[in-house]
């Protein structure tokens, strides 16, 4: 069940959160429409090497991982890592639906600086079939990751 390890995570830390169940997805955009919640307050989880290391990327679901940007903000060669490379990593979740919490999986997390823009953050909770909604300040103290500016392609943005 792969709900299990974060939610005992999140009741441990006494942090309140909605579990989103809906019909199989696979794709973040997919989810989004499902969900009706939009690709901008979406989040999903991208696996990524930096110097070879594995690491997470948390971006909006309308949005890419722009390798050059995020090589530049980490300073390390910045790649898309295949599901060869990270399947291992995360034993209790399906393939393609891991959660952003990359303090679960011994991994760090680059968390693009558009999430920070709204109150809460919804994201896959280690399966097809489920999200979690929790407020983004308690996923920040949570995970703590490195907000940085790596994503492009945003749908729907408008300068402000």
């Amino acid at each position: 069940m792969p709900l299990t390890r974060l939610r005992e995570f999140l009741d441990h830390h006494k942090v309140k959160y909605v579990v989103i169940s809906h019909s199989v997805a696979y794709t973040a955009q997919g989810i989004a429409a499902l969900t009706h919640i939009s690709g901008k307050e979406l989040a999903k989880t991208v696996i990524v090497k930096l110097d070879g290391s594995l690491a997470i990327a948390v971006l909006p679901a309308s949005s890419q991982v722009d390798l050059s940007r995020l090589n530049t903000v980490t300073g390390a060669n910045a790649g898309l890592a295949s599901e060869q490379e990270f399947k291992d990593k995360f034993p209790d979740c399906q393939t393609g639906a891991m959660p952003p919490f990359g303090n679960l999986y011994d991994m760090p997390v680059f968390a693009d600086e558009s999430l920070t823009r709204d109150k809460e953050i919804a994201f896959n909770a280690g399966s097809h079939l489920e999200l979690i909604r929790m407020t983004w300040d308690h996923f920040q103290k949570l995970v703590k990751p490195r907000i940085e500016r790596f994503a492009t392609g945003r749908i729907g943005s408008v300068a402000a």
